[in-house]
């Protein structure tokens, strides 16, 4: 039997170079579209990118993240599953408008409706794709393999209608329940505030509290003794 053989392996390695090197493999090979040819046929294991906004450039964090988008779907692909892999773009959200409220110099709902609300979208939408390059690059150098060239975006009619048509089945089924519940506003914005939005404005505070004492008036102690009251609102 003849020995197999194996390049050479160089004593001092530029893994850098290496590194892009396998990219540059994978994009010049397609290996990507590849192993979805390769599994074509097989059970669907659905795969939508939970999105993110594009809005600001990608951070660590959103390396984490897409780390752990990038793991599950390899594992499931392994284990003989078609996974397509769907990439998207979060283009809803408070801290959007934030973002472009800050960038125009306004202050609040007063500001958006003296400038015009189909303008300030339109100023919102092309805040939301502003660094998908920076984003796609991202994804490409760190080997994730997602279909960016087919993502979904939120703010497309076509995902706002699918959103609406599963609302509309649930609640046909009778699954969607009316009911009351205490939701935090923002007066600024006018707007409620999903938990994730509030927490984003929790800051660290001093409070004044003040120690209050009320002499008994009445009663067997009334003149010899009193009430010692602390409180964190002074004001009432």
């Amino acid at each position: 039997m003849t020995a197999p053989t194996y390049r050479q392996v160089p004593a001092q390695v530029d893994l850098p170079a290496l590194e892009h090197a396998v990219l540059d493999f994978w994009r010049e090979q397609k290996i990507f579209a590849k192993s979805l040819e390769q599994s074509e046929g097989r059970p669907e294991w659905v795969f939508y990118e939970g999105p993110p906004t594009a809005n600001g450039m990608p951070g660590a964090h959103h390396i984490e993240a897409r780390v752990f988008k990038d793991v599950f779907p390899r594992f499931r692909t392994m284990r003989g599953y078609h996974v397509a892999r769907k990439a998207g773009w979060d283009c809803h959200g408070l801290p959007v408008e934030l973002a472009v409220e800050k960038e125009l110099g306004f202050s609040g709902k007063q500001d958006i409706e003296a400038y015009g609300i189909a303008a300030f979208n339109d100023k919102c939408r092309e805040s939301v794709t502003r660094h998908t390059d920076a984003f796609a690059e991202l994804t490409t150098r760190m080997g994730y393999w997602v279909d960016l060239d087919d993502a979904y975006r939120t703010m497309d009619p076509e995902y706002v209608e699918s959103v609406w048509w599963s609302l509309k089945e649930i609640f046909g089924k009778g699954l969607l329940v009316q009911d009351h519940r205490v939701a935090p506003w923002c007066p600024r914005c006018g707007t409620g505030l999903s938990d994730h939005e509030l927490a984003q404005g929790y800051e660290t505070v001093v409070d004044p509290s003040v120690y209050v004492r009320f002499p008994l008036t009445s009663g067997p102690l009334a003149g010899e003794a009193a009430l010692l009251v602390w409180t964190t609102t002074p004001w009432t």
